[in-house]
């Protein structure tokens, strides 16, 4: 039954009874019925808007609704906040919904709470507890902020926790973090090196991502999933050469809602504090209010942003992109970077060439 037949029947229920002197239906049905039927429609909604408005249809929808088992189950398009939408009664929805135990809302306002708000030690609680309940996406989450130190001083780094949590998301399939631990292992970074197994893990993440890839692309009925020629990319979308390992050139796959909420709300203060500049001031804050202090990694569909001055690594060769992980920096290298990256010794020496007749 689907959310207008639920709906349908509740509002128009009454008036029917009156109308025609009938038996309300909805009233005979036992809670427990109930339950299982909201609790399949919070598991399809496609929108946070499908699972509310449900709360507005009747007394006893509204009561039924708020139940922990239909919070638990709410899919995670519906968790999909918006960064323009975001406000108190969105936060309170994400937060009744980790209560609940949904592992999403939790990986999803541990992230908004750790990156965004700035409330470090509630978002890695919300983290762990997404991770504790096998969440590949906060396992790796937890990875990274293990191997930055995020929220804390450069020495709170641990290379092996991060690399233990890597390598439990990894077991369960996450792309980002096979890749992840397959560069730690070339280069001995928290593990022992191994740069045959990390060429392994590597593969493994492209072979991953391919599956995913076939998969969205069968679902959608798009047509780039029929064989394509070595380096052809897919008309109009934009490829991403990240499978070219296999001859595959790929439309990039929509960011995680928790990532696209962290980019748009960047995005959105950065434009008010470009609105709103005003002379720098010596402040006494911490370094992390100050947004012109902190960088964003380079790569545009992360999201992340530093905790401390200075906490993402450069790009070796040129200095100028910024990135949380080893994941991001190899898939923007093959986004838009290789083009991008010029040595730092041409840059500089290009910038005394043009000081020089001054």
């Amino acid at each position: 039954m689907g959310q207008s037949a639920v709906a349908g029947e509740c509002a128009g229920g009454g008036q029917r009874k009156r109308l025609a002197g009938g038996p309300d239906y909805l009233d005979v049905l036992p809670d427990d019925l109930v339950l299982s039927i909201l609790s399949k429609l919070a598991a399809s909604a496609s929108a946070p808007s499908d699972l509310l408005s449900v709360h507005l249809t009747c007394k006893r929808l509204n009561e039924l609704g708020g139940h922990d088992m239909v919070f638990a189950k709410a899919s995670p398009a519906s968790l999909a906040v918006k960064a323009a939408a975001w406000s108190e009664p969105a936060q309170r929805f994400l937060k009744r919904c980790a209560d609940a135990g949904n592992l999403e809302a939790c990986y999803i306002l541990g992230m908004i709470r750790f990156y965004c708000l700035g409330s470090r030690s509630s978002g890695a609680a919300l983290l762990a507890r997404a991770a504790v309940g096998g969440h590949a996406a906060a396992l790796y989450s937890l990875a990274v902020i293990q191997f930055n130190g995020s929220g804390g001083a450069k020495s709170d780094r641990d290379l092996r926790a991060g690399a233990a949590l890597c390598a439990r998301a990894a077991a369960l399939g996450h792309v980002n973090a096979l890749r992840e631990l397959g560069h730690c292992l070339q280069d001995g970074y928290g593990v022992r090196r191994d740069p045959a197994e990390g060429r392994r893990l590597l593969v493994a993440a492209n072979a991953r991502e391919l599956t995913l890839a076939l998969a969205a692309a069968a679902a959608s009925r798009h047509p780039f999933a029929a064989a394509l020629p070595l380096g052809a990319a897919v008309e109009g979308a934009g490829g991403c050469p990240l499978l070219s390992d296999f001859g595959w050139s790929l439309p990039e796959a929509d960011p995680h809602a928790a990532n696209q909420f962290m980019v748009d709300w960047w995005a959105s203060r950065g434009a008010q504090a470009a609105a709103a500049k005003k002379p720098a001031t010596g402040g006494d804050g911490d370094g992390d209010g100050d947004g012109a202090e902190l960088r964003l990694c380079s790569h545009v569909r992360c999201g992340r942003r530093e905790t401390r001055r200075h906490e993402f690594r450069r790009c070796s060769v040129c200095g100028a992109a910024n990135y949380c992980s080893r994941a991001c920096q190899a898939l923007d290298w093959k986004r838009a970077h290789k083009a991008q990256c010029v040595p730092m010794d041409r840059w500089l020496a290009a910038n005394a060439g043009e000081a020089a007749p001054q």
